[in-house]
Order: structure tokens, then sequence, then C-alpha cells
């Protein structure tokens, strides 16, 4: 995971955006300057009406509002046919950045000695009596509409109601609420007029041409228009009495406005000069993700060829005679990446990185592997490993691994830092005051819950196979957790890495590892709650012998696991920051 994820940042660059069909951005340009990927038009969709006092949605059309002469629907899936989603085109119809005021759309005349047109108004009253909603959408985003609450509060809705009725008792719905002249009782107002507002933000570079509209919202209004040929969107709210007597002309009207968001920046954006700042200790994790590479590549390519039936359980001791060869002729990729970090985090000491990427790791497990072969030995064991065969490991330990971790080191150390997208500032940002659950600690105890989720099943039968002489077998289910297990810690450290840099918090190098690897320590918790549950060892040094080749399993999994949490966090944030457009 280590080596491919290194490779994506070198490669990123490179790659174009993608897109899922059907959600790529549009781009728009000013009339006149429509190209192949621009276009000056936007249209105004119209979907389905509903109300929360009525399980009953209806389709625009069934109010007599106005209506596209040249409708067209788009294509429904089957889940919005499911949900009742009917979305058409309508008649409002803008050109990017040309400000429209009180343009009409229609007129909508109504005869009381006319059944249909008494049919019509009586169906559009009793959708403001329920309080049904408009629901508009532009550019696949839906039109919001806020106003304000207690408080000075905002409260946004992506629907806004067709109008409001005061009842003849001088109550009134949530909607009237808006405008004081809504009094008059037994009296409905119409909503015949929106005030749209359009943000984007404008292109900065060949590859983005025009401008992305980014949101749009609107406020109803309600006008009693007299004259249709001289239109102001001034005066009176435009009432409809609760009996209908005399002839009735409603005219629809709107506005549009155009406007630039400024694009501040904010959450993630504001620590772009500090995110890339090297971490602390970065000696040591450099030393920790080239092991970690090392153990990855050599697992993956152990349960790999186990997959292919290469390592028979038949075929007694050759999983391990496989892992072992491949952990001393992998060296090269430990010393690579190693070197190629620290010199990313501008460390000098480059004698120390090698040889603590060739001693540190290794040493720490051949001690605690020698130390639990002094038990076996003086117990008489014949597990214990005789002196010739450690010589024979030290010797591949000193005489081919560590040589090729000094190859690799030297290449890693030729190579240029990775370059990061952003430049890192003089002064250290400060990191406000964070929420219990962005502090460090919360979130990597939680990191480390999902990973170990997916493997404890698995875990339970390897356990058994090495304490309980079961064979085990399945290793193509165990290939398939391997990969789940690779997927899991890398979206759970990216998303909480998401979520700190969010609360400005810019140390995400240690927890990026620490955030994944914590799945060693339910490992061991795991361990421990089998030793008590489902073994009867009995005696201290086989319970020395039990935790102490546990602890192994702990340290490899706990650099295995974090190198994956780390690099993953590493493409992401590299990523995200690559589109900032910083002056």
């Amino acid at each position: 995971m280590g080596l491919l994820a290194a490779g994506l940042l070198l490669v990123a660059p490179l790659c174009a955006a993608f897109y899922l069909p059907g959600l790529a951005p549009v781009s728009f340009c000013e009339e006149g300057e429509e190209s192949e990927g621009c276009k000056s038009l936007i249209e105004l969709f119209v979907n389905r009406l509903d109300s929360v006092e009525s399980v009953l949605p209806y389709e625009y059309d069934a109010f007599d509002f106005c209506q596209d002469m040249e409708e067209k629907r788009p294509s429904e899936n089957l889940g919005q046919v499911l949900f009742g989603e009917r979305i058409a085109s309508s008649p409002y119809k803008f050109t990017f950045k040309k400000q429209e005021t009180c343009k009409k759309v229609c007129t909508r005349s109504y005869d009381p000695g006319n059944s249909a047109d008494k049919s019509k108004l009586a169906f559009l009253k009793k959708g403001m009596q329920l309080n049904y909603q408009h629901h508009w959408i532009i550019d696949n985003m839906p039109v919001t509409w806020c106003y304000d609450v207690e408080d000075g509060q905002k409260y946004c809705n992506p629907g806004f109601p067709i109008g409001c009725f005061v009842t003849p008792d001088g109550r009134v719905k949530d909607a009237c609420v808006i405008n004081s002249e809504f009094n008059k009782k037994n009296t409905f107002y119409l909503f015949n007029h929106v005030d749209i507002t359009i943000m984007y933000h404008s292109g900065k570079d060949e590859n983005w041409p025009g401008a992305r509209l980014v949101m749009a919202r609107l406020r109803p209004q309600s006008y009693k228009h007299i004259d249709e040929n001289n239109l102001s969107c001034e005066g009176p709210p435009m009432e409809i009495p609760g009996e209908f007597t005399s002839k009735l002309n409603l005219i629809y009207t709107y506005s549009v406005t155009f406007e630039e968001d400024a694009q501040e920046e904010f959450g993630w954006k504001l620590v772009h000069g500090d995110v890339f700042r090297p971490p602390r200790k970065g000696m040591l994790l450099s030393v920790f993700l080239g092991q970690g590479t090392q153990i990855f590549i050599m697992t993956f390519i152990t349960l790999f060829l186990a997959c292919l039936g290469f390592l028979s359980p038949a075929n007694r001791g050759a999983l391990m005679t496989c892992a072992v060869v491949l952990w001393v002729l992998l060296g090269t990729p430990a010393g690579y990446v190693s070197a190629r970090m620290y010199k990313t985090f501008r460390g000098e000491k480059w004698k120390t990185n090698v040889l603590l990427t060739a001693l540190l790791c290794p040493g720490i497990v051949f001690a605690d592997f020698f130390i639990m072969n002094l038990i076996l030995w003086v117990k008489g064991s014949s597990a214990a490993i005789p002196f010739g065969t450690l010589v024979a490991i030290l010797a591949m330990w000193f005489g081919i691994s560590v040589p090729l971790t000094f190859v690799g080191a030297y290449f890693g150390f030729k190579e240029k830092p990775i370059e990061h997208p952003v430049r890192t500032n003089q002064i250290p940002r400060q990191i406000p005051e964070q929420s219990f659950f962005t502090k460090p600690l919360p979130g990597i105890v939680m990191g480390g819950i999902l990973p170990f989720g997916c493997i404890f099943i698995q875990l339970f039968f390897i356990l058994n196979s090495i304490w309980s002489h079961q064979m085990y077998y399945m290793f193509g289910f165990l290939f398939l957790v391997f990969i789940i297990l690779l997927i899991t810690c890398s979206e759970a450290t990216v998303l909480l890495c998401y979520f700190h840099l969010c609360a400005e918090d810019y140390h995400w190098w240690w927890r990026s590892f620490l955030t994944s690897s914590f799945t060693a320590v339910y490992l061991f918790i795991y361990a421990v709650h089998y030793f008590f549950s489902k073994l009867q060892i009995t005696g201290t040094a086989s319970t020395i012998l039990y935790f102490g080749y546990t602890m192994i399993m702990v340290l490899i999994f706990f650099l295995f696991t974090g190198t994956i949490g780390f690099f993953a966090c590493f493409w992401f944030v590299s990523k995200i920051y690559s589109v900032v457009k910083v002056d």
C-alpha cells in the first residue's frame, strides 16, 4: 500500500478529473461566448409539489401555473418513479449574468361563469390552505428559500409555498408571517413573483472554462399587477378573495440577479499554509513507514501465492518460509520509502535514518523472539530453534536485508523530496480550541474500531490455527479480508483526517498513522480475551510465550495498518490542496 500510494502521488498531477455519468459540472458563460464546453442558457426545472399537511403530492401542472410551451422531462429512474418525483422544464429561463427585473412569465385568467376556471382556482386555493410547497431546481441544485426566525437565525428550506391563507377568524399559516400586509380575513395571498439570486464561481484556468453555479436562492413575493404591459413589482399583495365572484387575472413574474462568490477560505482551506509543515519526530515516522511498506508487500505477495495454491497447508512451514524470505529480500523498498519520506520531512541525519530503518523494528522483533527462544531452551522444548538456525537468520538479516535497505535508501535520498501543492508559512498558525471528538486521542481510538470489525472473525480462526493446532486453509477468504482491511483503514483515516482539518487542526502526519494503527491495540485486547476465554494454558512460561509472540504480531500489525492509513491520508491531503488557489 505504501509504494502504491506513493506512486499515485507521483502521477496524480497527470490525471484529469473524473465524474460519474450525469453528475459532471456544467460551465456557463455570457451570451455570445458559448463554446463546446460552455453554455449561456440556464434552465429552471420544477418538481412535484408536496405538503407536510397532506401525503398526496401533485405535479406542477396540476395547479395551473405557467407552463413551458416546449415541455421536456429528464429521464427518471425507477427510484424517482417509486417516490413520486416528477421533474419537468419550466418557462423560467435565464441567460448567464443577464439581470432581469420584474419580467412577465404568463397570465392566468379565471371567469366565475366558467366551471373549469372555478375548479382550477378552487384547487389552487386548496393548495394554499394545505401549505403546498414548490420545489425548483437549477443546474441540478435545489433553489432554497431562506428567511429569518427567532434569535436572529436564518432557516433555509429547499422549497417555498404557493401562497398563504388567512382564515375567517384571523388565523394565519406560517408562510403569511413573512409579510405584515397579509392580514385580511378569509383571503388567499398568492406568491406570484420570485426574486431569484444565482451565485457562481468563475473559472481560473483553461481546464475550467466559463463559470460554475454554486447556489441558487429565491424570495417569494406577492404583487397585484394592475397593468401587465407596465409591470413594476411594487404595491399591494395579490389577494384572492375567499368567495370567487368576479373575473380574476393572475400575472406571474420574476427577477433574477447574479453574484460572484468571493470564495473566502474556510475550514480546511484556512490551514493550507501549515498542513505540510514537517511533523515532530519525523525520523521515527519515516522509519515506521519504511518498515510498514516492507511488511505490506511481504503480506500481499505471501497471501497471493497462498491463494494460488503454492503455499498449501499440506506443505508444512512453506507459508512462514515464504514470509521470512520475502521480508529479507524487500529491504530495498523499505529503505527507499523511509529515505524519501525523511527527505520530504526536511531531515538531515540520513545515516541515522538508514540505520534505524534497517535495525530498529527488526531488532525489536528479534530481541523478543530470542527471549522466547531462551525460555524454550530452558524448558527443553522441541520448539526451541537451534543455535545454528539463529546464526543463519542473523546472517540473512545483516548479510542480505541490511545491504538491500542501504541500497534503497541510497536511491531514496537521490530523489527530490515530494513536492507539496501549497507553500508552508514561516510562522505556525495557532490551532483553535478543539471539541472532545476532534481532539487527537478520541479520534485515534475511534479510528481503529471499523478496521478491526472487518478482521476479528478471521482473527479467531488464525489464533485457533496457531494456538489450538488447527489447520488453516481459507487463504482465498483471508486475501479478500486483507483487501477489505486496506480499504477500511484508508477510508476511516481519510474521513477523520478531513474532520480534523475542517476543525483547523493541521497536525495530521502522526495522527493519520496512529488512527489506523490503533487497530493493533484492539488486536491485542482481543488476544487477551482469547487467552482467558478460549485457551486452557497454565504455567508462567506458557503465558510469557503466548504474550511474547502476540506482541510480535501486534507490532507487525501496528506498522502495517499505520502505513496504509498514512499514505491514504497523504494522497487525500495532497489532492484536496492541489485545487486550492493561493495567491
